[in-house]
């Protein structure tokens, strides 16, 4: 995929009344946009992860696979908040001449969605065939079929809700508590708080698995070991991996985004909101996730029309979805494969 760079002119005003000025966003593209520009498959990419989908989704972009390059134009934007490019705390603000850091404001999911329907328009994108992500990116991808319905065709919606319940809640503010019990989180600076990154990091990580997945494939062979577990080395490596390509104060800002997320608000309530739908919708759950249940999503199905369910099981939770690419594959051309015609030429 090819990463370009798409700045806004002028102000962009969020959902809580703030606005950016300039804003910029990162993207990757691959594939060719067709004459009536409307094979676009959109990617939403998830909590901490880039633009380039290829990168962080093994098997399913390129030439015959999922993602078909031969057939579709790919798309992921990098999201507002992040540090991959698109302006988030590390930008300069421009009333200051320096980074935001603790003063970036507050940016919802509709404020991310609002950002990459003007680069929609920038590309001159005037149909979406597909939509999906996983987790945070199928909130994006949620409220995007909600706020502009007749351009999206197809909206696969993966391990993910119609709203931040309380316990999504209460694993992101934990996570807070990590990044703030690190003294040097107080500091303006770009690499402040990367111990508290590496606790939120590790917190995280037991949300995205499940009991079954750590006992695993970090079963302890030595019965006799007094430290130095296994899975104590994977926590630590897995909080300095983050570390390394990742940054505290966007950590903060997406995880303030991601509780944001109520597809009801100002809708008159959830199942308004999602009645308003017209894409042909796959909702897909995990069996072992322990963020988003299946329950949940089979409640969302009741209300979007011309939506399907359907669950995989997997040892790896809402981690799943980036792991189970075959499965999710299977699963998803049948689902487009239900009316061929909705193929683009």
């Amino acid at each position: 995929m090819e990463k370009y760079q798409f700045q806004y002119k002028g102000d962009f005003k969020l959902e809580n009344g703030q606005s950016l000025r300039d804003i910029q966003i990162a993207y990757h593209i691959a594939g060719k946009l067709n004459a009536t520009k409307d094979n676009v498959i959109w990617v939403c990419h998830a909590l901490t992860a880039n633009s380039d989908v290829a990168d962080w989704w093994p098997n399913m972009v390129g030439d015959g696979l999922l993602f078909d390059t031969s057939k579709y134009f790919i798309v992921c934007a990098n999201f507002l908040g992040s540090c991959y490019g698109t302006t988030g705390p590390l930008s300069v603000n421009p009333e200051t001449n320096s980074p935001y850091y603790h003063d970036f404001p507050l940016i919802t999911i509709r404020d991310m969605v609002n950002a990459h329907e003007l680069l929609c328009k920038h590309l001159g994108i005037s149909k979406i065939f597909m939509i999906t992500g996983g987790s945070i990116g199928s909130f994006q991808a949620l409220e995007w079929s909600i706020m502009n319905p007749s351009l999206i065709e197809n909206l696969v919606f993966m391990v993910s809700g119609a709203f931040a319940s309380p316990w999504n809640i209460a694993f992101n503010e934990s996570q807070r508590l990590a990044l703030f019990a690190d003294p040097t989180f107080k500091t303006k600076s770009d690499t402040a708080g990367q111990a508290g990154l590496k606790a939120a990091r590790s917190m995280a990580l037991i949300s995205y698995r499940n009991a079954a997945t750590y006992n695993k494939t970090q079963h302890e062979v030595d019965i006799n070991k007094l430290s130095n577990h296994k899975v104590v080395s994977y926590q630590q490596y897995q909080g300095d991996k983050l570390v390394k390509r990742f940054n505290a104060f966007s950590y903060l800002s997406i995880s303030r985004s991601f509780d944001s997320h109520n597809v009801g608000r100002n809708r008159e309530g959830i199942e308004n909101a999602l009645s308003q739908i017209k894409a042909r919708t796959l909702l897909i759950a995990i069996s072992s996730d322990l963020l988003f249940f299946s329950d949940e999503m089979r409640e969302m199905q009741k209300h979007i029309p011309n939506a399907e369910f359907i669950e995989i099981d997997s040892l790896f939770g809402h981690d799943g979805f980036l792991i189970e690419t075959e499965k999710l594959t299977e699963v998803i051309r049948r689902f487009l494969g239900i009316m061929q015609k909705n193929y683009p030429k």
